[in-house]
């Protein structure tokens, strides 16, 4: 018995991992439901020719997006006058599309997290996501710490760096009998990571500037991302204080990874205490606004 259930969680696995292949070399042809708003506004945001109030009214399709993006905007981040913001296209005006982008995506992976029927892999999603709030998180932090413009631009990549691997837990609702041992699952979840997310943010239409900032592959032999943006993504995910549970759960030692991959950090550490108490801020504004 115990031959014949080892038998069908090895199938179910090696069936998971040519979905992801047959996937990869045919092209992301769908999405998880949950993804479509996500995809719908990046492609009216990129649109010159389309206005804020059409936005507007694709946001207002989807109620719990449009309540965030209205909460968003009132937090005192993003509103420290308090005039408060009634109407969505206002709202969008007040957080800015990239923002809008991040949160659209920030809720459509909340919701992916309550979609399974499986404690554990709500858990594991829930995970993936307070990690992905977090690197998103340090990423406007630190490009607001270096100073550069395009503050949102940098939130959005920090919140695409793992968008393989939630496109990934997405599919294993295909095959339940992949989390029967979940080490496994994820150390292929790991490693088809860089193509899956790469191929999910090219389907996506996402600029060039973020997909190269979210590409390990980027790295030069000392470990520095080639690019600004994606040297600020790769500082983020090594100082986001919330763990990676495919990481984790594959064997990783979060601590000696951080070590790793901070080798090359140009923060000052007298000033990093004060990066972390921005961070948090923007984390739990992100947090708020997803949640409430």
């Amino acid at each position: 018995m115990t031959h014949m259930l080892m038998q069908k969680i090895d199938s179910q696995m090696e069936s998971f991992a040519q979905q992801i292949e047959h996937e990869l070399l045919n092209g992301l042809a769908t999405f998880p439901t949950v993804f479509d708003i996500s995809l719908r506004i990046k492609q009216l945001a990129d649109d010159p020719d389309v206005s804020l109030a059409q936005i507007a009214e694709v946001v207002q399709t989807e109620p719990l997006l449009c309540a965030k993006t209205v909460r968003m905007a009132n937090l005192m981040a993003f509103n420290p006058y308090q005039h408060e913001i009634k109407g969505v296209k206002d709202a969008i005006g007040r957080i800015g599309l990239s923002t809008l982008r991040c949160l659209a995506f920030a809720v459509s992976a909340e919701q992916l997290a309550r979609d399974h029927r499986s404690a554990q892999m709500r858990q594991i999603a829930n995970g993936l996501w307070m990690h992905s709030v977090d690197i998103a998180a340090w990423s406007c932090t630190l490009a607001s710490h270096f100073k550069r413009r395009d503050v949102d631009s940098a939130m959005l990549a920090g919140m695409m760096l793992n968008i393989g691997q939630f496109y990934m837990l997405a599919r294993a609702a295909n095959h339940p009998g992949v989390e029967s041992d979940i080490r496994v699952f994820s150390q292929v979840v790991m490693t088809w990571d860089e193509a899956v997310r790469s191929a999910v943010l090219e389907a996506f239409e996402m600029p060039q500037s973020i997909i190269e900032a979210c590409a390990f592959s980027s790295l030069d032999k000392n470990g520095v991302s080639r690019s600004e943006l994606g040297e600020i993504v790769r500082l983020a995910a090594c100082h986001a204080r919330t763990p990676s549970p495919f990481a984790s759960l594959s064997g990783v030692d979060a601590e000696e990874a951080r070590d790793k991959t901070c080798r090359n950090d140009r923060i000052d550490p007298g000033v990093l205490h004060e990066l972390e108490l921005a961070a948090r801020e923007a984390r739990h504004a992100l947090m708020d606004a997803a949640f409430g």
